[in-house]
């Protein structure tokens, strides 16, 4: 059954962490947390998407996926949604400009692993995206140098915010991003549907 929109107020500052999180992992609630501390955010909405159009197999029922991140979910401003199984878009920059239609005076923050912001040139419509909403970017293990030297990151070099000004970002201008350096849980959804690691 697919859920409406987490509540939200004009003037929010919500970030969007997007995936298929299949499963979701605790190294998910903790790019949460630190995405609301370093990046002033109010709130922090989980993206559950029907399927990731980058990878060739499909994840596991949305239902279960959902019931399992609602279950790991344990931040009072950390919220699970299908927004895009609603919405019907299959990609972020459809999905971005939906929210920005059906939540107007909301501000929306792009949140992303250091690994994604290697590759978002791949992405459909990436630009759109970073000309729409600030990204904030949250370095994971192995992946920092790759991320910063991207494209992405070499094309948008001026939009750049510094790590000691991430605070800012919520409520900057897009195109703007930062790139935070945080403790992270070295886990990835994948090493957990193989049986590699402990939830």
């Amino acid at each position: 059954m697919i859920q409406p929109l987490p509540p939200s107020r004009p003037g929010q500052v919500i970030g969007l962490l997007g995936g298929s999180f299949d499963p979701p992992h605790a190294g998910h609630v903790h790019i949460s947390r630190e995405a609301l501390r370093r990046f002033g955010l109010d709130r922090v909405w989980w993206l559950v998407s029907p399927g990731n159009p980058l990878k060739r197999h499909g994840p596991s029922p949305l239902p279960e996926r959902m019931a399992a991140a609602r279950a790991l979910v344990d931040h009072p401003r950390i919220e699970v949604t299908d927004v895009e199984a609603r919405l019907g878009t299959r990609h972020t920059s459809a999905t971005l400009a939906a929210l920005a239609a059906i939540c107007p005076g909301r501000r929306f923050v792009w949140l992303m692993g250091a690994d994604n912001l290697a590759q978002f040139h791949r992405w459909q419509d990436w630009r759109t995206i970073m000309e729409r909403v600030p990204v904030g970017v949250l370095a994971r293990p192995g992946q920092r140098i790759s991320a910063r030297l991207s494209p992405a990151a070499r094309i948008y070099a001026q939009a750049h915010i510094k790590g000691r000004a991430s605070h800012l970002l919520g409520r900057a201008e897009a195109p703007a991003w930062c790139f935070v350096n945080v403790p992270m849980i070295d886990i990835s959804s994948s090493a957990l549907r193989a049986g590699k690691v402990e939830k």
